[in-house]
Parts: C-alpha cells; structure tokens; sequence
C-alpha cells in the first residue's frame, strides 16, 4: 500500500497568523494549526516530496523523514518553495532529483543557484529536470503527470501520482486538463475559504471540482485561518474530508 502525508495544509500565513487572535488562530484543536501547505507520498520505501514550504525542516522532523528519493514542485511561491536549503541533508552522498517546470527552474537558478552543480559541502546538491505537461513519467514506483492548472493569471503545475491528484493553489482546471483527472482514488484540492479569491478555490468551488471529478475521496488542503476544521468538516457530504496537518491515508497500489 501506499501512502499520503499531509505535511502542511494552511496557507502562505500559516495558522496561527501573526497578531490574529481569531477562534481558528486561538483555537486549541491541534487540527487547526497549520503549517504551509506541502505532502509526503510513500511507496515500497520510496518517498516523493511535494513542495517545501518555509517549515520544511520541522514536518520532516514530524513525520520521521529520513530519506528522501525525489521532489516535485508545483511552482515558486516562497510558502511552496522557500524551504529548499533543508533538501541538503538528503543530496550529501548524490544529487537529489527534483522535477518541476521551465519556469520553477529558472527560479531556483536565479533565487538559488548555489544548488545546482555545486560542489561544497553544506549545501543542496540538486538535479533539477523540467517535465513535460501531460506526459507521464517514472519517479521511483509512482506515475507521475504534471497536470497545467491555473493560479490566478499563473499556470502552475497540480500532479497526478498513481491514482491520486494533488491541486493546491488552484483557481481553475483548464478544459484540456480535465481528462488527466478521471478515475482517481484521491483528489487533494485547495479551498481557501468560503468566499472566492482570485488565485484560489474556495470550499464550494473545490467542492464542485470533487462532485465533476468523482472520486473516491475529496481533501481540502491550503486552508485559511476563515475555516476552522470541525465546523467546516460538518458542512461536507460523504466523501469529503478536511486534511490536517500530519494526517496520513493509505492508497490503493495499481496492480
């Protein structure tokens, strides 16, 4: 079996937000708190990282992290991207992989380009390479598809691994991209709040992702200090789940 661990679920502010003393930033449900959004997929020891965000560092302490085989990232936001520096302890002995767009790897060599090809110690040692969208490719035992979804007026990058589809900051699924989203076991999906933003879903938005997509179990994730996870658990029909951080699900394997 496979399996998915929710790293981080909140968004760019994490939860508690700085001087808020709201009742989801004040709450004493341990679900409420939130670091940003990231997760760990796990397959025949094999572990593939999405993303990592500013506390990087303390989910992988969380989660027992200690071996690393790839990483993905959906784009170059600092709340997805500016935990890369604590990926060095994963690329001591050989480059790490790391796969991601044309876009997210000029990023990282103009933001920081001591990563690549570098040869002191101290430092990540990354071998970025740029996939294609709609083509799937083999990382470890997984299948993975970069899938183009929008983040306001940006693409991005949402990833199919396996039977599971992960689509934080998303705002819209582009026509195009909806048949790469059929028959999955496991949709995790942004929903920032209960009102629309521009760059994201909100819950009724995510909520009509998951009822066209259909399929076996929706997740929220990249969730704001406006939702606390009770309440907003108890607005879900059968099939959605609220994600919180450290959360971990099992997967069915492809035969």
């Amino acid at each position: 079996m496979s399996s998915l661990t929710f790293l981080g679920t909140g968004t760019s502010h994490g939860i508690p937000v700085i001087g808020c003393a709201c009742p989801v930033c004040s709450s004493s449900d341990v679900r409420d708190k939130r670091y940003r959004s990231s997760i760990l997929v796990r397959k025949n020891g094999f572990n593939l990282l999405v993303d990592t965000g500013p506390e990087f560092r303390l989910q992988a302490l969380a989660s027992g992290l200690n071996n690393l085989g790839a990483v993905l990232y959906t784009h170059d936001h600092a709340d997805h991207f500016n935990g890369i520096d604590d990926l060095r302890v994963f690329s001591e002995e050989q480059s790490l992989a790391v796969y991601t767009s044309e876009a997210v790897r000029l990023s990282i060599e103009s933001r920081f380009p001591y990563v690549i090809n570098g040869s002191s110690m101290g430092i990540p040692h990354l071998d970025v390479q740029v996939v294609t969208p709609y083509e799937q490719i083999a990382i470890g035992p997984f299948a993975v598809t970069p899938i183009p979804i929008l983040h306001g007026q940006q693409t991005i990058y949402g990833y199919r691994i396996d039977d599971m589809a992960y689509l934080t900051d998303c705002s819209e699924v582009p026509q195009q991209s909806l048949p790469y989203l059929q028959d999955l076991e496991v949709l995790v999906v942004g929903a920032l709040r209960n009102w629309p933003h521009p760059n994201h879903y909100s819950v009724f938005e995510a909520t009509a992702l998951g009822n066209l997509l259909k399929p076996e179990r929706v997740f929220f994730t990249h969730l704001s200090h406006k939702l606390g996870h009770t309440e907003l658990e108890a607005q879900l029909k059968d099939g959605f789940h609220v994600a919180y951080d450290q959360l971990t699900i099992t997967m069915k394997d492809r035969l």
